[in-house]
């Protein structure tokens, strides 16, 4: 496997490693060490993984937008024909991009994605969003499985809102749902 070396002077090891424009935090190895007055952040970047990973989140951007825009065609060209999606809480199965994509197609709501972060890299990649379904939100986490740089698996969990029991409120705050 090809390893880079960089070695960054910074007092803050995070910032020190993402402003080189071959790393990201997500992509690299920090080793913090104390040299003199000065903090030394040593940080190894794997090029082969940090270049795929970021293939298959420009993949994954590419998914959501065309999920958010309805384009039915574009958001499901990053599954494998053979691909199984599981519904857990539904009990469903889908075998195969084309009754996925049919499935989806077929939505009798009018839909929109809200995304609120993606993390992930290699193999394994997740994406927490809001589904409104005709006006109805719902928390949804994506986990997807990729292999050969498609997706082979993907489980979805949905989630409604509710109201949260009065008894928590001296130790919550509120927060915006999307």
């Amino acid at each position: 496997m090809e390893r880079t070396h960089y070695e960054v002077w910074s007092t803050d090891a995070l910032d020190g490693a993402t402003a080189h424009e071959s790393a990201t935090a997500a992509e690299v190895t920090l080793i913090p060490r104390r040299l003199g007055d000065r903090n030394v952040v040593r940080y190894f970047c794997d090029r082969r993984d940090a270049m795929g990973d970021r293939e298959t989140r420009a993949a994954l951007d590419r998914h959501w937008a065309a999920s958010a825009a309805g384009d039915q065609d574009a958001e499901h060209e990053i599954y494998h024909d053979d691909v199984i999606t599981d519904y857990p809480q539904s009990g469903e199965r889908i075998h195969g991009r084309r009754n996925l994509q049919a499935l989806r197609s077929n939505h009798p709501a009018e839909l929109t994605f809200t995304i609120r972060r993606i993390l992930g890299n290699g193999d394994l990649w997740i994406t927490e969003y809001v589904i409104d379904y005709d006006g109805k939100p719902a928390s949804t986490i994506s986990i997807m499985e990729f292999r050969d740089g498609k997706v082979a698996h993907e489980t979805q969990y949905f989630a409604d809102p509710f109201t949260p029991p009065a008894w928590r409120a001296g130790w919550v705050e509120s927060m915006p749902f999307n």
